[in-house]
């Protein structure tokens, strides 16, 4: 059984120095401040032009950001929380940190808080995202957008090129697709993949290739598994694809870099988080708006390959001012939410994969119709049963859900990156993953 309760040095091995914070639940100018700390994106940046309208509704509360790149906003949230250290009253954390946290005590209990809200609809959210936030019946945090993974295409390109793009592509279509598409002097990669360190970042994706070609980074009894047949394939599929048909400085490039290549006109293909159409359909920051087309996440020996993921709100333990945090983190994931952000920003703006009724909004429907089908049918199938071939002693599917994933995980994207800028060769970068994953596994084998 995974041990969700570790409290790891994996974890108090992120600890970062925490600067430029007030401290959670501070007395500010105007009243009582909340400090919470965010994951840098556009839907998250949505909200925060939002929350005047939060500050005007509740009087006496301001509200301040620490916003972040993902893999520094990991880093900060991990090292506060896992320390108790109070810096913030609200935190964006995944699935991946929920039920571990939750399992620790590190998290409040929203049990009580969604009781007490009237119309909140807990029930609304997708079944699955709504579980995997959830410890011992219980959520512990509460969706602000849900995603799977999937491909998008450029058919303008694909019609050109004489292509047709099954809904369910395999890994073999889409390398066989990146080298007919590839354009030098276009300046048009075959495709665009994720190859910048961090387990959120290149493993994300990395991590369902390497399901669907049918290896695992554990067996049953926690021995490591990096050096096997299965785990090799992948490895060295993923590698060559983005080397011979990636985009420029793949090495480096993470979600946000790929988002801009594509919608710069910069590949023919991207796969990556089902989050990203909302982006690639905006005309105000896409030049291929309307021009993409979404499929299944491309598969060899499964029936499914998506990830599930999800980024929520949580409140730490020790935040003071539990009643303010509620309200906020409420206002952030309610219906009205979703509703705002449509008339305001754009339908394509709405946060996506979340709550059901979303789905139901004929504007929505209209402005995500290329996509919200893909994006649900994408949640629907992530689940460990459809995208692997053989059985793990480990909860998530494009990560390890174990606490040692976070510094185990971003060691071995450190080689992946290594290998896919030339650096060093997959032998190489596995024989070292391999040593890195022996000693977490040694330590589960030992309590067994």
């Amino acid at each position: 059984m995974v041990r969700r309760t570790r409290l790891a040095t994996a974890l108090l091995g992120v600890v970062l120095l925490l600067t430029g914070c007030a401290g959670a639940g501070a007395l500010g100018a105007g009243g009582r401040t909340l400090v919470i700390a965010i994951v840098a994106n556009p839907q998250m940046n949505d909200a925060i032009e939002l929350s005047d309208r939060f500050e005007r509704d509740n009087p006496g509360v301001e509200l301040k950001f620490v916003s972040l790149p993902e893999n520094q906003a990991r880093a900060k949230i991990t090292a506060s929380t896992s320390t108790q250290g109070g810096e913030f009253d609200v935190v964006m954390i995944s699935n991946y940190e929920t039920p571990q946290w939750a399992a620790n005590g590190w998290l409040e209990n929203l049990r009580p808080h969604i009781e007490a809200s009237p119309g909140y609809d807990p029930d609304d959210f997708i079944p699955s995202i709504r579980e995997s936030l959830s410890y011992q019946g219980s959520m512990y945090a509460v969706p602000f957008y849900g995603e799977s993974s999937f491909v998008a295409y450029r058919k303008d390109l694909f019609q050109q090129a004489g292509l047709t793009m099954p809904e369910h592509p395999t890994w073999t279509q889409i390398a066989e697709f990146a080298a007919r598409l590839d354009d030098d002097a276009a300046g048009v990669a075959g495709i665009c993949l994720r190859g910048k360190p961090g387990w959120g970042e290149s493993l994300a994706p990395f991590n369902t290739v390497l399901n669907t070609f049918g290896g695992r980074w554990y067996d049953e009894q926690w021995n490591a598994r990096l050096d096997s047949p299965e785990f090799r394939a992948a490895t060295e599929f993923y590698v060559n694809l983005v080397r011979e048909h990636g985009e420029v400085g793949a090495s480096s490039a993470g979600f946000t870099e790929c988002g801009t290549r594509y919608g710069q006109g910069q590949a023919a293909m991207w796969y990556d988080a089902t989050v990203m159409a909302g982006t690639n359909e905006d005309p105000s920051s896409s030049e291929v708006a309307g021009k993409s087309g979404y499929v299944a996440a491309p598969v060899r020996h499964t029936e499914a390959s998506g990830w599930l993921y999800t980024w929520a709100l949580a409140m730490p333990t020790v935040t003071e001012n539990k009643r303010d945090a509620w309200s906020f983190m409420r206002w952030m994931t309610n219906k009205e939410f979703v509703q705002t952000v449509g008339e305001e920003f754009g339908w394509n703006s709405v946060p996506p994969g979340c709550r059901q009724s979303t789905y139901d909004i004929p504007e929505y429907r209209e402005a995500a119709r290329a996509y919200a089908q893909p994006t649900l049918d994408g949640i629907r199938h992530a689940n460990q049963q459809e995208t692997m071939t053989e059985p793990v002693p480990y909860p998530g599917i494009q990560f390890v859900g174990i606490p040692e994933f976070q510094d185990l995980g971003t060691r071995v994207s450190q080689q992946l990156s290594a290998a896919i800028a030339g650096r060093i060769s997959v032998d190489e970068a596995l024989e070292q993953s391999q040593r890195y994953a022996e000693t977490v596994g040694e330590s589960y084998r030992e309590t067994q």
